[in-house]
């Protein structure tokens, strides 16, 4: 079944103590135009979810955005300068023995207040397991956001089918009325021809070829015909589960088409309002395709 190109999802997963939360959503777009919004500090992660996204979606305008709560990850280690510090014991035990033996000596507790003798720093974190932490998020939330699409999809592909239906049934209504225009032409062309010639006996073969010559012109078998293929492809394509929409887009085209050319040969009034009503449901419908992927 087709689906939306709008659409919105949201995951919240902690993994390796990080608390990641994702959220995708999308409107319409002929393209797809996929933006990551996330901290600078993951920034290194960004193509790898646009990879993830591009694999979900085929068009929309789609804005991915991560955050991430990482304090409980963070891992410190402290290390000690042993140069330093014993760079600083050898000048304290110095200073005490030109104070005199009572002189205070060089412990550790005082050798951790000099700076740079300890020093804490973040321990390195893996990016290939960071990275793969995210994009696992990033899957939960394209799940919920494709499950959003697939419902709005269905409502789509419900009123483009009925609308479908419509125009497979004004086509009817056409194709049932176009030989009764002839028909009538030909009886009108009669009584004209009575008229003018004042005479009964006319040129029957004059007549039929006249009625030809309008057949020939009014004629849209070919129209209507390409008409029910058009739809009958539409149909199958709201059944596809492919993306499909710029083929819809495309085919509506050409339904519109086909109804212009039916409007321009037929002078009758009663096709003429068929066609405004069949092309009133082709612009409906053709709004709605816009909304599908």
């Amino acid at each position: 079944m087709i689906k939306s190109m709008t659409g919105y999802g949201r995951a919240r997963e902690t993994r390796n103590s990080r608390d990641i939360t994702v959220e995708v959503r999308a409107v319409n777009n002929r393209y797809l135009d996929c933006t990551v919004k996330m901290p600078r500090l993951y920034i290194f992660a960004e193509d790898a979810l646009k990879a993830r996204v591009q694999k979900a979606v085929s068009r929309g305008k789609v804005d991915v955005f991560v955050t991430v709560d990482a304090s409980a990850a963070d891992v410190t280690q402290v290390t000690v300068n042993r140069e330093l510090a014993g760079q600083y014991a050898a000048a304290l035990n110095e200073l005490a023995e030109i104070c005199g033996p009572a002189a205070y000596k060089a412990t550790p507790e005082v050798l951790a207040r000099f700076p740079d003798v300890l020093s804490v720093t973040k321990a390195d974190e893996d990016l290939e397991t960071v990275s793969a932490d995210l994009c696992a998020v990033l899957d939960a939330a394209l799940a919920a956001f494709n499950e959003m699409r697939g419902v709005e999809g269905a409502r789509l592909a419900e009123d483009i089918g009925n609308r479908l239906r419509a125009i497979e049934a004004y086509t009817g209504q056409v194709e049932a009325r176009s030989p009764e225009t002839v028909a009538e032409y030909r009886s009108k062309l009669t009584a004209r021809m009575q008229e003018v010639l004042q005479s009964a006996s006319i040129d029957p073969q004059r007549i039929l070829t006249e009625a030809a010559i309008y057949a020939d012109k009014v004629a849209v078998d070919e129209e209507t015909v390409r008409l029910r293929s058009h739809a009958a492809q539409l149909q199958t394509m709201l059944e596809s589960t492919e993306p499909m929409g710029r083929k819809m887009d495309f085919l509506i085209q050409e339904v519109n088409r086909e109804a212009n050319t039916i409007g321009s040969k037929c002078g009758d009034v009663s096709i003429a309002q068929v066609v405004v009503n069949l092309k009133a449901e082709v612009e409906k419908m053709r709004e709605q395709v816009q909304n599908v992927e």
